[in-house]
């Protein structure tokens, strides 16, 4: 539609989730009008956060150092793990300030469409870190869509003979949506009311 550079721009902004061509148009035109100065920024934040950010080493959250700043506080509950999908679960759970345990960011859900099997998730890591006996209790976080149940299913075959408390988190978050867009009172809930996994 647009030659060389300009179209490249389009191109490579619609690649990114949830933009379409239209919001991706927009973007470009809105950072061809902007002052160079704040364009400048905006790259060098990008490739910034490229270099220094990386997954922590136990949890696989977003972190700046080896572990995030979750698994190096003292004051979360050992013994009780919340597993999600992805790390922007994380953010919208301490959202609510009802949970003060751990996590542990599977990387995904169970997706055979997609070609996603429990091998591609961080599912033998999260067994790893249950073999030492210190946590009691996985609340099992996942995303209350098809994709979500499936792993959750998965992860309680695997963890209740185990001897470990798994619950999963109460009604009150829509079916087929993500845990991200859940607003906090809502969220809040669910965790208070978690039940026992089936």
């Amino acid at each position: 539609m647009y030659e060389g550079v300009v179209q490249d721009l389009i191109d490579e902004l619609g690649r990114l989730p949830g933009v379409g061509p239209k919001s991706a148009q927009r973007i470009a035109f809105h950072l061809l009008q902007a002052d160079p100065a704040d364009v400048r920024r905006l790259a060098d934040v990008l490739v910034e956060v490229k270099q220094r950010v990386k997954f922590c080493t136990t949890c696989f959250n977003v972190s700046e150092e080896e572990q995030c700043r979750i698994c190096r506080d003292p004051r979360r509950d050992p013994a009780v793990l919340c597993v999600v999908e992805e790390y922007k679960d994380v953010v919208a759970i301490e959202r609510t300030r009802e949970f003060r345990g751990r996590y542990h960011v599977l990387g995904g859900a169970i997706s055979p469409i997609d070609g996603i099997g429990p091998e591609q998730l961080r599912i033998r890591e999260l067994l790893t870190r249950l073999a030492d006996g210190t946590i009691t209790e996985v609340i099992l976080a996942t995303d209350p869509n098809l994709e979500g149940e499936a792993t959750a299913t998965y992860l309680t075959r695997q963890l209740v003979p185990l001897g470990l408390r798994v619950t999963r988190l109460a009604s009150g978050l829509p079916v087929g949506g993500d845990l991200e867009y859940a607003d906090e009172v809502t969220l809040g809930r669910a965790f208070v009311g978690r039940r026992a996994a089936e």
